[in-house]
Parts: C-alpha cells; structure tokens; sequence
C-alpha cells in the first residue's frame, strides 16, 4: 500500500511536466508532438507493464520477484533524467525567455478564464472515463461470455491504435496549428463510442467492442496533446504546468469515482448476473453531456487567441509579465 501512495504521488509531477518540457525545448513546430509522446508515454507503460509482468509469473509465490524486476527496470529507466539540463543553452522561441509570475498569480488569473473550465471539465471526464473503462474492460466484457483474453485484446487495440494515431496526428497540428478543429472533430468520436458500446456486450461479437476500442482509443490519444498545448496557448502567461496540473488531477481523481460509480452499478441479479450495463449507459450519458462545452469554445465569451504562438511570431526575446497581460 505504501509503494501505491508514493507512485500516486509522483503521478502529477509525471503527467504535469510534458507541457513545460515542450515549451522549452522545442518550437511551435515541434511542440504537440513533443507532449504527445511524452505524455501518452505514461499509458504506452501500463500496457508494457501488463504485457511484460505475467512473463515473470508462474505462481502466486512468484509475484515479489516479479514486483523486484519491475522496481528494477523502472529505476534504471530514471537514471537519464539526472544528466537533462534544466534548460537549453538558448531560448528556442521568445515565449520560452518569459519569466512566469508567482504560482498563486497564476492560478488565480487561470481560473477566471472561462475558456479554461469549458476544456478542463470535459478534458477531466474523458481521461476519468478512459481510465475507468480501460480498468474495467474485462470485467464489462466477461459476464457476457467473452474470455479474457479477448477483453485483453480489446484493452491492447485501445492503447496500440491511439498511440499510432497520435503519432500521425501530432505532427499535422504542429504545422496546421488546427487546434480547434481536432477538438471540435473528436470529441463527438468519444461521446458517440462510449454511447454505441453500450450495445457492444449485448452484441455476441467481439469484433464489435474490438472496432468501438480502436476508434476511442484512437480519439480519445489524439485529443490528449492537442487540448493540453492548445489551454497552453490560450492561456498564455499563465505556466504551461499549471492548466496541465489542473486537467490531469480532474481526470485521475474522476477516473477513481468513476470506478466506484461503476462498482456500485454493477447487476448482480440482473441477466447475467455482475453485468455493468448501467455503468456503460452512466458514462455515456456524462460523456455525451460535456460535448457542447467544447463546441463553445471560440463561440463563447471574448474571442480566443493563441498568445504564445503570437509572441512566437515576434522576433528577439521579450518579457511579458502576467500582471501586464492581465491590465491589456
């Protein structure tokens, strides 16, 4: 229980530092792809874990040697984050010489922007949802007659296809800049997912939930780099850390009601006993119901600008603090 505590606690700092990484090593054209592989590494590591963990298992006895070699492996795998600088030699774009207000200056100019909170909160219920029904994709998919090895399978085309999306994603909002339109285009591809799964247990194929894993795992990777730079560039002077804290601390701790929800909707009674139909149509519901948030975005409030990228455009470094961006 202790080792759990101590991974929990280096989740944020894990999950927080891709934007701030990318914001200072990289340029305009390189920086959703930068945070798309640092931060969709963290999920493509789960599914290595789970692959590569029962290799080490053959009994129950075995599983302190198995945690000993994941402790391992994981440690020396740190060991390269020691010899980063804490920065590059020069700035690679004049927003990355800003020098950022204090943390709570920060934050409170953040939360008084509405453009935040209409992507933080369907951005916290997606990633809740996902970690919810990645967890509990087996067990959704077994009372109904389909092995586990099948909702493992569907478990992997949700990782494996998203990360090959992102890959090819990335780049092309890297030189497109069409924030807006990615959001916009898959958002409704996850709400619609999540609704037609419902189906997906029902339906005696398993092709079925292996094609709705695929094309939400698909969406659902993409959307993650994209949203986070694109909060980033909106709400520039504020930190590219801190939106991403708020975002990625939304998303576990909903992941974790979530579960409890589903746990709590499961029918031990109904037909088949332990099925979580109620779960599936729970999230859909939720999932479903944030999607005009996001359509508001660029319609609702001030019009949006990208602040870092035209900071970017200028040429030489200039320092803006936030109080003077606040007062224009």
């Amino acid at each position: 229980m202790f080792g759990q505590i101590l991974i929990g606690l280096a989740q944020p700092f894990v999950l927080s530092a891709p934007t701030r990484y990318s914001d200072l090593w990289f340029s305009p054209r390189g920086r959703v792809s930068a945070t798309a592989i640092a931060s969709l590494a963290n999920p493509f590591g789960g599914a290595l874990g789970q692959l590569i963990s029962p290799l080490f298992v053959n009994s129950p006895s075995d599983i302190p040697d198995m945690i000993l070699y994941i402790a391992i492996i994981s440690s020396v795998a740190t060991i390269p984050s020691f010899f980063i600088p804490s920065r590059p030699p020069t700035p690679v774009s004049p927003s990355s010489n800003h020098i950022y207000a204090p943390m709570m200056t920060q934050v409170s100019t953040l939360v008084r922007q509405p453009v935040f909170w209409l992507l933080c909160i369907p951005f916290g219920v997606y990633v809740g949802f996902f970690n919810s029904f990645s967890s509990l994709l087996t067990q959704i998919l077994t009372p109904y007659g389909f092995s586990e090895t099948q909702g493992g399978i569907a478990g992997a085309l949700l990782i494996v296809v998203g990360l090959i999306t992102a890959a090819i994603t990335s780049p092309l909002i890297d030189r497109s800049k069409r924030y807006l339109l990615l959001i916009k285009t898959f958002a409704p591809v996850i709400a619609l997912c999540y609704l037609i799964f419902i189906w997906a247990p029902l339906s005696n194929t398993i092709a079925y939930a292996y094609v709705v894993c695929a094309i939400l795992g698909a969406a659902s990777f993409s959307l993650v780099p994209v949203a986070l730079e694109w909060l980033v560039e909106t709400t520039w002077p504020v930190g590219p850390e801190v939106g991403s804290c708020f975002c990625w601390a939304g998303g576990q701790a909903l992941g974790g009601i979530f579960i409890i929800i589903s746990s709590v909707l499961e029918d031990n009674v109904g037909n088949p006993p332990g099925n979580l139909q109620k779960a599936l149509i729970f999230q859909a519901v939720i999932a479903v119901t944030v999607v005009p948030m996001l359509f508001c975005l660029g319609v609702v409030g001030e019009p949006v600008r990208t602040r870092r990228l035209e900071v970017d455009k200028t040429i030489g470094s200039e320092t803006i603090t936030i109080e003077e961006e606040t007062r224009a």
